[in-house]
């Protein structure tokens, strides 16, 4: 939009006209003051136009966003994922991001402020458990989430190359300070394009740990409820959002009906 308002403007020549009777009777200085000051009002109406049409494209393109729930992957492009970012620098601090998002669920905000004293037992070794702090997370809504295995795993490789801290940022920035919630963003946003995963987002780890919650509800024996308290929603029907159906399940359902 703004490309093409760019030109009009341009084009436009009556914006940056002078009206010749504007100034008429006027000494040359006061005139050439006053065309000065002429031409200085019809830039900024021009440049008041362009801030209006980039602010009306960003809030179109904040709408379709929302409007398009991230991407739940499947476990080949996980493994993907995995893959690629372990081969990058900082791969233990990378792996973990990963696992943090697809293995427990945590949004970008608790990523970056996870500290070593919500995952360690009191002997320092990582335990069973994270404990998201309401400090860190939305709402202030602290809750427990059981530890995957392969999430404990690299903690544990983690926690060595840190040489073992009992505390600060799990996730360390390149000052050795935690990560800003937009930083985990931005640095989901590159790994995915990267990757060619189109419609991801730092929330597709997060879908994707709910939706597999869901769907193994089953077999473990729980409740919509326990997939809600490990999400840390405090309504059901935020979690029930998250969930995406599965077409295949759907069919076999419905034969059976």
């Amino acid at each position: 939009m703004i490309g093409s308002i760019l030109p009009a403007a341009a084009n436009n020549k009556s914006l940056f006209s002078i009206d010749p009777c504007w100034h008429t009777g006027m000494p040359s200085s006061e005139a050439t003051s006053s065309v000065k000051l002429n031409r200085l009002f019809d830039q900024l109406h021009v440049m008041w136009y362009i801030v209006a049409a980039a602010a009306a494209s960003h809030s179109r393109k904040l709408e379709v966003i929302m409007s398009h729930p991230a991407r739940v992957l499947e476990h080949a492009d996980v493994r993907r994922l995995v893959r690629h970012v372990r081969a990058l620098r900082h791969a233990s601090r990378n792996h973990v991001i990963v696992l943090l998002s697809f293995k427990a669920g945590l949004r970008a905000c608790e990523i970056a402020g996870l500290d070593w004293s919500m995952v360690l037992q009191p002997n320092g070794r990582v335990g069973e458990q994270l404990i998201i702090a309401g400090s860190i997370a939305k709402n202030g809504t602290a809750r427990h989430v059981p530890l995957n295995g392969d999430l404990k795993a690299a903690l544990r490789i983690l926690h060595t190359e840190l040489r073992r801290p009992r505390s600060g940022p799990v996730i360390r920035s390149e000052r050795g300070t935690h990560m800003r919630p937009r930083s985990i963003v931005n640095w989901f946003a590159a790994t995915y394009a990267q990757l060619d995963l189109a419609g991801c987002s730092s929330h597709s780890g997060r879908r994707t740990f709910i939706t597999r919650s869901a769907r193994l509800l089953a077999r473990s024996g729980g409740s919509l409820r326990d997939v809600q308290e490990l999400a840390g929603h405090r309504h059901l029907t935020t979690t029930e959002r998250y969930i995406q159906g599965d077409r295949d399940a759907q069919r076999r359902l419905v034969r059976l009906v």
